[in-house]
């Protein structure tokens, strides 16, 4: 017994027993019928799965579609990672396909269809270019993908009626989005962390008005993700800590960056609060990505990731996090790490295979989305 006493930043052995047994369940999900048939998504890079990849990525994004991206399921996909993101693995979970791309216009969207795009941001150009913060030429805002769902309804409706219809036995994924529209704020050093909080509300209001509308449309079953806890990415630690430590916590991230995402993500679960009580009949979810990663970074060892690298891209061209803004993964000069399942970070901005589906587990089991009854109830196949 003494070998299963709960010891500090270590899982428990009937804690451990309960994380297999869950693990299982993802990796095998039950030959069950689900309540959901199918899945609709806005937002990022987090949950792109091919969008910007026909656009024509560029800047950051402009090797996605080449090795080493994709390399562990061994096709790059225009998914910002060596393999599967957290939407795959919800799909997984719910027995249907992964969530095909808009842009791919040979794909069967009867599984859903995914809007989101790398690079996208909440707020659309003209708002952050009027304060000098520069996007991407393929950059998609969330107005725009907003725009491609409606036409991809108007094109497989008969009528408003038949899309409600098809729309309650969906699932709808309203984000993660807005972390590129504080990213381009701070990599470009335009704008200072008390500045850019000028913009959270404004970001928070484009999520929210997103969700009402699909609401409108018919949506009963939403998940709307905060934002990671960017003071732990390597692409931050890089360009923002100083020699100093006084700005880092104990975990080695940066706490006036994570304070920043933190604060961001108390805005909008106030501001879903408010649509749930205006809403009560939809099932509204907050999917916690800052806490999710935190419980990834705290339990790394017994979730089989190298600790020793945590805070490090496997992807990249050197320095203390393995990030250089100049020289991405992929490009010339640069190198993967031989294992990238022992890694959380794939190239200092997103995250690899590995972490992304210790996330979805957490998500979907270990109470990281909230309700968790609502939860529970979504993926009860």
């Amino acid at each position: 017994m003494a070998a299963c006493a709960a010891r500090r930043g270590k899982l428990s052995c009937p804690a451990l027993l309960s994380f297999l047994l869950l693990l299982r369940a993802l990796v095998e999900p039950a030959a069950t019928a689900c309540s959901v048939d199918a899945i609709y998504s806005f937002g990022d890079s987090i949950a792109d799965t091919g969008n910007l990849l026909r656009e024509g990525p560029v800047g950051f994004f402009a090797s996605i579609g080449s090795y080493p991206y994709g390399q562990t399921i061994r096709k790059p996909t225009g998914r910002c990672s060596d393999g599967l993101l957290i939407i795959d693995y919800f799909a997984m979970a719910l027995n249907l396909p992964l969530v095909s791309p808009y842009l791919d216009k040979g794909a069967d969207f009867t599984g859903g269809v995914n809007f989101a795009v790398a690079g996208a941001t909440a707020l659309d150009r003209a708002v952050l270019l009027q304060d000098g913060v520069m996007m991407p030429p393929a950059s998609v805002p969330l107005s725009t993908q907003l725009d491609w769902f409606k036409s991809h309804l108007n094109a497989t409706c008969g009528s408003q009626e038949d899309c409600a219809k098809k729309l309650a036995g969906a699932l709808f994924l309203v984000g993660e989005i807005g972390g590129n529209d504080y990213n381009y704020g701070f990599f470009q050093g335009t704008r200072s962390v008390e500045a850019m909080k000028a913009y959270v509300p404004q970001v928070i209001k484009t999520v929210m008005d997103v969700a009402k509308e699909v609401i409108e449309l018919g949506a009963t079953q939403i998940i709307i993700p905060g934002n990671f806890p960017i003071g732990c990415s390597p692409s931050y630690l890089s360009l923002f800590s100083t020699s100093g430590t006084a700005d880092l916590d104990d975990r080695g991230c940066l706490k006036t960056y994570n304070a920043f995402a933190q604060h961001h993500n108390e805005q909008l679960q106030a501001a879903i609060d408010d649509l749930r009580k205006a809403n009560t009949d939809v099932s509204i979810i907050y999917a916690d990505y800052y806490g999710a990663f935190m419980h990834l970074l705290d339990h790394a060892s017994i979730l089989g990731f190298d600790q020793g690298s945590l805070l490090q891209a496997c992807c990249g061209a050197g320095g203390a996090h393995n990030f250089k803004m100049n020289l991405m993964c992929g490009a010339p000069g640069t190198s993967t790490c031989s294992d990238p399942a022992r890694r959380v970070s794939w190239d200092g901005i997103h995250l690899t295979q590995q972490a992304y589906r210790a996330i979805a587990l957490s998500l979907l089991m270990e109470g990281f989305a909230q309700p968790a009854d609502a939860v529970q109830e979504i993926w009860s196949c």
